[in-house]
Parts: structure tokens; C-alpha cells; sequence
């Protein structure tokens, strides 16, 4: 392995693990800020939005900010935004401050995992699909565990939900950490930069980059609204904090099972097959949730999130297997990125507006079926552009 190899696999998971719970860990504790703040559900569902926002906005940039002012440095500032503005949001005292962090909060993550994506290719390039497993489950890890701790310590703590929130500045110090003892070894060991290959333009006009960019948005799209809103949805139905919470950390369980199990199973570049299983998956835990949602809610909602996280992990590797080069990955990816977190900012929005309009949350869920839908329709159209130029 390369020199500081594990080094760099430790910060990469420690680093991941954070990139989630600045956003997951809303959703226990979000009745409380619903209520403190006197927000509707519209504006309380901009505390997710605005996250999957920044996160698409931010993809085409950040690759400039690290040619301009280095990787290391950029993804160590981005890291220390993500925990002050942590910190700064569970201090907030009202609707302003409160959507102020959760911006910086975005910014964080958004900027984080877009350099640590590159840092994985340039650092082990003939490891790259074994370390963006690891990199995938140690994100839904930290889902799961921020899903399920928030709400038992927001119960027990009385500051409640600012203590929830809060606490995961302090996670984030020790990925900040991490990432400094990798920039310390690689100036004791001298590590060499690789070189730049001159940037490839964004494939606007290639339909099939389109096509995974639509997979992968309407994936998000449903990931992020039932990770917003699945907590206050059975809150709603009569669990208590704790349960509620617990329900959201089975459904990161089941999305973060999903990453390794899909990817692994997935050995060929035309993965077509399992997209559509991945999607059917979704279907079969979404719509039982439309008709009853009280009926086995622990059964129906990690199955949706297997499907999730198998969809995730290969959606995030079709830009792989559709490029020629290290470079056009690059634009592939943040193409695809861009598209789907924008895309993605849609659903929590979408179900917090529909709630709204409706009282409940059933049509919103049925919006969700509709979209898993739409990714099933669109598989068969997903073989890599490569082979169908070759065919």
C-alpha cells in the first residue's frame, strides 16, 4: 500500500463518518425545532435542503479551489466549517442563525466529500473501487449512528435538541485531527503531487450522462426526503422520540448494508440488472409505507433503504465505467453530482410542502413511489455509452 497508506484509510473513514450527521441529526430532534422556532414544515425541511443544495452548487468549483490553493489545505478549512458552523447552529437563537449554519454546515460536507473523492483516486488509483466501499459504508456508518443516538440524547439532556446537533462538533474535531497527521506524513515522507491532466469539459451533450445523472437525482431525491422526514412522519403516528429515531437509524442500517452487499454483487460495467433490482427493492418497501404507513414500519423502511444504498453505490460508480480517463471521471462526476444534489434538494422540500397542503404525509410518500419508479423506467437505458459506441 502507499506510503502512509493507513493513515490515509483511517482519515478517510473518520472523515466520512462526519460528513452525515450535521444533516441526519436534525431529523429526531426537528418537532422541537419545528416547534421552538414556530417553523412550518416547508421551512423546517430547508435544514436538509440546503445541505443537498450546496452539495450539488459547490461540485463544479471545488476542483478549482483545490488547483488554486491545494488539496490539503482546502479540505482542512472545509473540515473546520463544517465543525464551527456545527457548533454555531445548536447556539442559534433564531429562524436566521438557525439557516446561517445549517449554510455552513452544507458548505462543509459539500466541500469535504467532493476533495476526498479525489483524494481516494489520486491516492490509491488501483484501489479506488475498494476504498469508495469503505468510503460509502463509513458515511451511512455515521447516518446510523447519529440517526439513532440523537434522539435518546436530546431526550435525556435539558437543552434537548442544541445538545443533539451540537455534539457532533466534537466528532468532527478528531476527523480534523486525522486529516492533519495525513498532511504531516506526507511532508515527512515528501509524497509527490501528481500532475493535472488538462480539464475535460462536462458531457451536456451526451445523453447517456444525462441518464445517469437522472438516476442518481431521483435516487437522492427520495434518500433525502424520507432522511428528513421519516422521524417526524411516525412522530406524527404515535412513536415516541426514541422510536422514531430508532426507525431512522434502521433505515441508515439498511441504506449503509446496501453500499458493500450491491457493489460487490455488481461485477460487471453493464449494470443494469441490478439497478433495476435496486429500484424494485425501493418500490417494495415504499408503497406498503404509502398504503399503511403504521404497518411494520420496521420492515418496510430498511428494505426501501437496502434498494437506497445498492443505488447509491452503483450510481456513484456508472460515471466510473462510462469514462475513459482519470480526468473525464472527474466531469463526470461532478456533472452527476451537481445534477442529483440539486435534484435532491426537491424532496425534503417537496414532502414538507406537501405536508402542508394535505395535513399528512401519505401523498408525499407516494411521490417518493413515483420517483423510484421513474429510476426502474430508466435502467434499461443505463449500459455504459462505451459499449453501446462499440456495439
Amino acid at each position: 500500500m502507499e506510503v502512509g497508506g493507513p493513515l490515509a484509510v483511517a482519515a478517510i473513514i473518520l472523515i466520512a463518518i462526519n460528513l452525515r450527521p450535521g444533516i441526519v441529526a436534525v431529523g429526531p430532534v426537528l418537532p422541537t425545532i419545528i416547534s421552538q422556532f414556530g417553523l412550518s414544515h416547508a421551512t423546517a425541511s430547508l435544514l436538509t435542503a440546503i445541505p443537498d443544495v450546496l452539495m450539488g452548487i459547490l461540485a463544479l468549483p471545488t476542483p478549482w479551489l483545490a488547483r488554486r490553493f491545494g488539496r490539503d489545505p482546502v479540505l482542512l478549512l472545509a473540515l473546520l466549517l463544517l465543525c464551527l458552523s456545527t457548533m454555531a447552529r445548536s447556539f442559534a437563537s433564531n429562524t436566521l442563525a438557525l439557516l446561517v449554519s445549517t449554510a455552513g454546515v452544507g458548505a462543509g460536507i459539500a466541500i469535504s466529500g467532493t476533495l476526498i473523492a479525489g483524494f481516494i483516486k489520486a491516492r490509491f488509483s488501483t484501489r479506488a473501487a475498494m476504498l469508495m466501499g469503505i468510503y460509502a459504508t463509513a458515511l451511512s456508518f455515521g447516518s446510523t449512528v447519529s440517526a439513532a443516538v440523537s434522539g435518546p440524547i436530546a431526550s435525556n439532556s435539558s437543552n434537548g435538541w442544541r445538545v443533539a446537533t451540537g455534539f457532533w462538533s466534537l466528532v468532527c474535531i478528531v476527523a480534523i485531527l486525522g486529516w492533519l497527521a495525513v498532511m504531516l506524513s506526507k511532508r515527512k515522507h515528501r509524497a509527490t503531487i501528481a500532475v493535472l491532466s488538462p480539464p475535460h469539459r462536462l458531457p451536456l451533450g451526451n445523453p447517456t450522462a444525462w441518464l445517469v445523472a437522472l438516476f442518481f437525482a431521483f435516487q437522492s431525491f427520495v434518500f433525502y426526503g424520507l432522511l428528513a422526514w421519516i422521524s417526524p412522519m411516525y412522530r406524527e403516528a404515535g412513536l415516541s422520540t426514541t422510536a422514531s429515531g430508532l426507525l431512522l437509524a434502521s433505515y441508515t442500517l439498511g441504506f449503509m448494508t446496501g453500499n458493500p452487499v450491491l457493489g460487490w454483487l455488481s461485477k460487471s460495467e453493464d449494470r443494469r440488472v441490478w439497478l433495476a433490482s435496486c429500484s424494485v427493492l425501493m418500490l417494495l418497501g415504499l408503497i406498503p409505507i404509502a398504503v399503511s404507513p403504521a404497518f411494520a414500519p420496521f420492515i418496510f423502511v430498511p428494505i426501501c433503504a437496502f434498494g437506497l444504498g445498492g443505488a447509491f453505490t452503483l450510481a456513484m460508480t456508472l460515471p466510473l465505467d462510462n469514462a475513459e480517463s482519470v480526468g473525464e471521471a472527474d466531469v463526470w462526476n461532478a456533472f452527476v453530482l451537481t445534477v442529483g444534489y440539486l435534484v435532491a434538494a426537491g424532496g425534503p422540500l417537496a414532502i414538507g410542502a406537501l405536508r402542508d397542503l394535505n395535513g399528512d404525509f401519505q401523498p408525499s410518500i407516494w411521490l417518493l413511489v413515483m420517483a423510484a419508479a421513474v429510476m426502474l423506467a430508466v435502467t434499461p437505458f443505463l449500459q455504459p455509452h462505451r459499449r453501446k459506441l462499440a456495439a
